[in-house]
């Protein structure tokens, strides 16, 4: 057996593995014989070790023969000659992906074996684990991904089971709301994301990495764009990343993920989802080199966003929004070291606290039991010391910022009066009009109706 046939058989048992996962516990939901817990919890488990080994084994044969790139294509899918587009599942092993591929597998295992207990007689337990499967596959994609529409493929299955584990808890009002905020985001998101796919084809002719960023392994490739198209791409696909990781100015969504279960909170806004926008951005960073307005932009918006969560997290009332907006902190910093370009720090970084904040989430239900233990033995609450910022900040600032802080900036009301209400205005503008033409063409005496439809009574109704 070749190294090129070895190669190809792990690589697709790592995308296979998750594929099979999720076939399994949906085709057994859809045909009404849903499994048991302990079956779920087996097929998790074995779906993850696979698929971890075979990581693992390819990292090993990359080191002994000393492949940094090593490019794996599974067909082709959609061809348009006449368009010159064709779609093709393309999986590329290297520097980035490999690692990114681990930690997705070893957190994802961890997870799913402290959800089989968190989450035990559960009524909705069957229902995470198919969600949790297709996250899986969506991070797996994603990781691998050798063309940007394999890597948008993978996008979307993340952001699609993200949006539905906000509103696990379904029969609540609040979840329900908040995921529907939260994939309203994901549409700005993917919405740049899509358009920068369409503009990078169009400016090469084809959607591959290898293309776009030269045939040099990462991070060594050269992007083959001019200044002025990467910069405009560029900005598309920090936008993109923005929306995914909850950067200022969509930093509003990531507190009300919180009311999805703690296992998917902590895979998903603390792990894996929220890191995937400062992915990206290491995977095009060739682009970011071409243009210095862009590593700017980028620099400009890591460190607002750094500088936010900082602010906002030392407010939060509850354990799990303060580490959430923690999280944003490290991620900001992260999207500032990438474009500073530091590409292998940004990757460390991105693994150390991935793991960290993945430990601290699942840590926190029982943190807040221990903590009430500890003040019940002394009698009080415990000792809390003036930090240097209470002793510096003058009183008045630190009021202000306090304030600002739990408004959460504010970005909420700007984007509701700025951007939704808006579009809103225009939508029902267009609808009246189209109700105003009809009725002239059947010749009713129905006119059109400006008013504010049934239980939409704000803007956040509305989205």
């Amino acid at each position: 057996m070749t190294s090129e046939l070895l190669f190809n058989i792990l690589g697709i048992t790592i995308v296979a593995s998750p594929a099979a996962l999720l076939a399994v516990f949906s085709l057994a939901s859809l045909a009404g014989r849903p499994l048991g817990e302990r079956s779920m919890a087996r097929f998790t488990e074995t779906a993850v070790v696979l698929g971890l080994l075979s990581s693992l084994v390819i990292l090993g044969m990359m080191l002994v023969l000393d492949r940094r790139h090593v490019p794996i294509e599974i067909g082709n899918w959609v061809v348009i000659p006449d368009q010159h587009f064709h779609f093709h599942l393309k999986l590329v092993f290297d520097r980035l992906s490999v690692p990114f591929v681990v930690l997705t597998f070893i957190l994802c295992g961890t997870v799913g074996a402290f959800t089989s207990r968190y989450l035990h007689r559960e009524p909705g337990y069957g229902r995470f684990f198919v969600l949790y499967a297709l996250f899986l596959l969506g991070m797996v994609i994603s990781s691998l991904a050798g063309t940007i529409e394999t890597l948008f493929l993978g996008w979307e299955l993340v952001g699609l089971s993200s949006a539905l584990l906000v509103a696990f808890f379904h029969e609540r009002q609040n979840p329900v709301r908040n995921g529907q905020r939260v994939w309203s985001v994901y549409r700005i998101a993917d919405a740049a994301f899509l358009i920068a796919a369409l503009a990078l084809h169009h400016l090469t002719g084809a959607g591959d990495f290898e293309g776009l960023m030269g045939t040099g392994p990462w991070p060594d490739g050269h992007a083959t764009i001019s200044q002025s198209h990467a910069l405009f791409v560029g900005l598309l696909l920090l936008v993109a990343a923005a929306g995914k990781s909850a950067l200022v100015p969509f930093s509003g969504w990531l507190p009300r993920a919180m009311e999805g279960p703690t296992p998917s909170s902590a895979v998903f806004y603390g792990a894996l989802s929220v890191h995937l926008g400062a992915f990206l951005l290491l995977r095009v960073s060739p682009i970011l080199e071409q243009s210095l307005t862009l590593r700017i932009a980028v620099i400009t918006l890591g460190l607002v966003s750094a500088i936010f969560g900082t602010l906002t997290a030392r407010v939060q009332t509850d354990i799990k929004s303060a580490l959430a907006f923690a999280s944003l902190t490290q991620v900001g910093i992260i999207v500032a070291e990438i474009g500073f370009g530091l590409r292998y720090i940004a990757l460390i970084h991105i693994v150390g606290h991935a793991c960290l904040r993945t430990l601290q989430l699942l840590r926190a239900p029982s943190l807040l039991h221990d903590y009430h233990t500890l003040e019940n033995a002394i009698g009080s609450h415990l000792p809390q010391g003036t930090s240097t910022w209470d002793r510096l900040v003058p009183v008045r600032t630190r009021a202000w910022l306090y304030r600002f802080s739990m408004e959460r900036g504010y970005l909420d009301v700007i984007l509701d009066e700025y951007i939704v209400r808006p579009f809103v205005a225009v939508f029902r503008w267009s609808d009246s009009m189209e109700r105003r033409w009809t009725a002239w063409l059947s010749g009713s005496d129905e006119k059109g109706s400006d008013e504010v439809p049934p239980n939409t009574s704000s803007v956040e109704d509305l989205v």
